[in-house]
């Protein structure tokens, strides 16, 4: 069968030192290149299935942030507000389309639609814009990293994958009782590339309902 076609990404990335290699919940590292951190517990390649309790999460940060060569910081009110600003700047500079935003505590969620730059091109983009605008405020000393590494990336191939996405995204901050998130940079999505007007016998369109496709 045929690859799909990809028409969104969904982006993540953490502040620093908030997502380790061996987070309790899981992650996608297949190693921990520090002993130090390896010997706060061992690594679990994956999401776990049973997810451990908040309480045991936070006990293993705590642990955590007297290892971390940086101090382990979240992102405040302002800290948000920043970033939002920085993203907002940087989604119009490149010219990009998005969809959904999230900025938690400590980490950050983005769905953009599919555009010229790749995945990791996008996340380098938005990474370098909002460290800027952190550490040109005080926000963080200039030798303090801010984001966590490259962050990850889902492929989105349907427009039913887009709209549970970005369902997602907005419980984020309510899942953790915060205030919703509404940003000016964020579009509504209209089911693109299956959208009102769209050619319905466009190749594309045709993928995208199931059709064309060989085996």
């Amino acid at each position: 069968m045929s690859r799909p076609i990809v028409i969104a990404h969904h982006l993540i990335w953490t502040a620093y030192g908030w997502w380790l290699p061996n987070d309790p919940r899981g992650s996608t590292s297949r190693t921990v290149a520090s002993d130090v951190i390896a010997a706060l517990g061992e690594l679990h390649h994956g999401r776990r299935r049973l997810q451990p309790a908040s309480g045991a999460i936070r006990e293993f940060y705590e642990r955590a942030s007297e290892l971390l060569k940086f101090p382990l910081l979240e992102l405040s009110a302002g800290d948000v507000r920043l970033v939002a600003d920085a993203l907002g700047e940087a989604i119009s500079r490149h010219r990009y389309t998005c969809y959904a935003c999230a900025i938690m505590p400590d980490h950050v969620h983005v769905v953009i639609r599919k555009h010229r730059h790749k995945a990791e091109e996008m996340i380098e983009h938005l990474q370098e814009a909002s460290r800027l605008a952190l550490r040109g405020c005080g926000a963080r000393a200039e030798g303090h990293p801010v984001w966590g590494g490259g962050g990850w990336k889902v492929f989105l191939d349907s427009p039913e994958d887009v709209r549970r996405t970005i369902a997602y995204i907005r419980d984020n901050p309510v899942k953790l009782r915060l205030a919703g998130q509404e940003w000016p940079f964020v579009s509504e999505y209209d089911g693109w590339p299956l959208h009102p007007g769209h050619d319905p016998n466009s190749p594309y369109a045709r993928r995208l309902r199931g059709g064309g496709r060989s085996c």
